[in-house]
């Protein structure tokens, strides 16, 4: 990037974080990091859960000073859209070294897609995850595909105030990634390609205690999540009205199982709302420090703009016809935000996980490959985004 660019970067970054700064003082005054009230949220949250205790290592990637690479891949338009998708997948993936390389060591690989819903102009393209799918099983690994999706039939009221409720319900949970499963043709490729579906929301969990993370000191994945040597968010690129934008990382708030905090996570929400405005950032980096996530693959074939997360909230569908990937997801994740016409410091998700340490924190310190990063921008209409308290009183109350 331009010298002159980098420098309207810093003093962007300086006056953000002076007002970052201003407001994280604010809150952490008012609530003292974990008041009363947020206590007793967590401690509801996580009563009666039995989970096996495991160790807790940092992910080295989100860590590391070594400078992150990210690729940028066009989707070739004159190509059917699976062909298209493999195309630029498989191209991303190249630049950043072959599948060999990215999951050397590493034997068991989880794909995490963003299938919030059963609506398919909110959610990742399966093309995309049948690439990733292909590649890995070239490299010879055992791939499953999980997710812990937000809503569907079975937890969707029409007649209340924001249509969808909380559960921790193992019955409604295992319906709801059915329904979600099924419709967005995730079924049929798992069938297709010999590869099982792991609902996220249920079954054997396991127990990481993180004494360093913002909200929750206790993080509770399902064991899938844990068992896997390489974690590979693979989120649909929208933006979003409590976090700015939902890329790779915003993603990891679906690995926050139903059956402990309960789909929606409304829960989650209320509980970081206590120490950050937005309610998500901090639970965003709690969440994604627990996973081995090695490997982000943005899908931005079709992106949404103006009020994601869904169209139903007003999200509009931008055909970007493009395929943002890389091994460190903050780094992934910041280019993929300047895509859409961002700049890294107007995301809280991402002033969050620089204070927790993680890097990279500017454009400049991550090597772009593949298409110009310039020529790849397109600013998005951004949603209005809103603290989590103003949206409380809808947002998810208990089924």
């Amino acid at each position: 990037m331009a010298m002159s660019s980098s420098r309207r970067q810093m003093t962007r970054r300086e006056a953000t974080g002076q007002i970052s700064g201003a407001l994280t003082a604010a809150f952490l005054a008012q609530s003292c990091a974990r008041d009363a009230e947020t206590e007793l949220g967590m401690t509801d949250l996580v009563e009666g859960v039995e989970a096996d205790t495991k160790d807790y290592l940092p992910n080295p990637l989100l860590f590391s000073d070594e400078k992150p690479v990210v690729a940028i891949t066009q989707v070739p338009p004159r190509k059917t859209k699976r062909e298209g998708i493999d195309f630029a997948v498989r191209e991303a993936i190249d630049l950043l070294g072959g599948m060999a390389e990215i999951a050397r060591d590493k034997e068991r690989v989880l794909i995490k897609p963003n299938l919030v819903n059963s609506t398919a102009a909110d959610t990742t393209a399966p093309e995309v995850v049948e690439a990733l799918v292909k590649l890995m099983n070239e490299a010879g690994r055992d791939v499953r595909i999980g997710e812990g999706a937000a809503a569907a039939s079975p937890n969707v009221r029409r007649l209340w105030k924001g249509f969808v409720c909380r559960t921790k319900d193992a019955e409604t949970l295992n319906g709801i990634q059915d329904e979600v499963f099924d419709e967005l043709g995730f079924r049929d490729l798992s069938e297709r390609m010999k590869v099982r579906l792991v609902n996220l929301h249920v079954g054997d969990m396991v127990r990481y205690a993180i004494p360093d993370n913002y909200i929750f000191r206790d993080i509770f994945l399902h064991s899938e999540l844990h068992d896997a040597d390489l974690v590979c968010s693979v989120p649909m690129m929208k933006t979003h009205g409590l976090a700015g934008v939902t890329l790779s990382m915003k993603n990891f708030i679906g690995a926050y199982p139903g059956q402990v905090y309960g789909t929606v996570r409304s829960r989650v929400h209320q509980v970081a709302s206590h120490v950050e405005p937005s309610g998500t950032a901090s639970a965003i980096v709690d969440i994604v420090k627990a996973t081995r996530v090695g490997l982000s693959v943005i899908d931005a074939s079709t992106a949404m703009q103006a009020q994601g997360p869904s169209t139903s909230m007003g999200g509009e569908l931008v055909e970007m016809g493009l395929i943002v990937a890389g091994r460190n997801a903050l780094a992934t994740d910041m280019v993929g935000a300047y895509v859409m016409g961002f700049e890294p410091e107007e995301i809280s998700t991402f002033e969050w996980a620089w204070k927790a340490g993680m890097r990279p924190s500017r454009l400049d310190e991550i090597e772009v490959r593949g298409k110009r990063l310039e020529t790849a921008r397109r600013p998005f209409k951004r949603a209005v985004v809103v603290p989590y308290r103003e949206i409380s009183p809808w947002y998810g109350p208990a089924c």
